[in-house]
């Protein structure tokens, strides 16, 4: 996926999850931060990141906080960007042939990032964005998440019912050793995501492909459960 009207700035403060104070060409903006998780270990005063300008005059914020440099890497914060390009992975044939591509499938009480059928079997996928990451080590998540779990939950159901389920974890940010489930933070995330994979959910984690500009999927990254 790709950005335009990408410009450069300097991160000073972070008031609240939806807002962010930067400094552009040396004027302080009020930014909108699409990612409402914690992000502390990324968004400290003085790092550099990347806006996107936005089209609409009547917006409150005129950028949007998409990019942030962390050491030798750009990290994409931007929530929403793992779904687009999860979708752009799957139709370019990441996990093989498939057919009936659909986002947003329901099943049960919980609604699913993606269905489609592999192997003449319907199956369905849940995406999540990871950002936390600590000397190669990725974790997820990065805050107690109950809708996490309960799609875990639902992923699981639907291997009992015969349907076939995979979670796909988006690490934007490329070259990371592994990921694993963040038991210190939400355990009982860890523990659904265990439960997941032993009833037969495929647990897959890819890196990204990441600049200023641009988030692609690129190569598979080992889970450790």
């Amino acid at each position: 996926m790709h950005y335009d009207r990408m410009v450069p700035a300097v991160f000073l403060s972070r008031p609240n999850r939806f807002i962010a104070h930067v400094e552009i060409q040396g004027k302080e903006e009020i930014v909108h931060v699409k990612n409402t998780g914690r992000c502390r270990e990324l968004l400290r005063p003085g790092t550099q990141v990347w806006c996107q300008e936005s089209t609409n005059p009547n917006r409150k914020t005129r950028f949007d906080l998409i990019t942030v440099c962390k050491g030798d890497h750009l990290i994409n914060m931007d929530s929403q960007a793992p779904n687009i390009a999860a979708g752009e992975w799957l139709r370019a044939g990441g996990l093989g042939e498939i057919r009936n591509l659909k986002a947003e499938s329901f099943h049960g009480d919980s609604r699913f990032d993606f269905s489609f059928e592999k192997d003449g079997k319907l199956c369905f996928l849940e995406v999540k964005g990871v950002t936390l990451e600590n000397d190669g080590v990725c974790a997820f998540p990065d805050a107690p998440t109950e809708r996490g779990v309960k799609h875990l939950k639902g992923l699981t159901r639907l291997v009992r019912e015969g349907y076939g389920a995979y979670v796909l974890f988006v690490i934007q940010m490329p070259d990371v050793k592994y990921l694993h489930p963040n038991d210190a933070t939400d355990p009982a995330f860890g523990a659904a995501l265990r439960e997941a994979a032993l009833n037969g959910v495929q647990v897959l984690a890819m890196d990204c492909a990441v600049t200023e500009d641009i988030m692609e999927i690129r190569l598979p990254v080992l889970v450790k459960l």
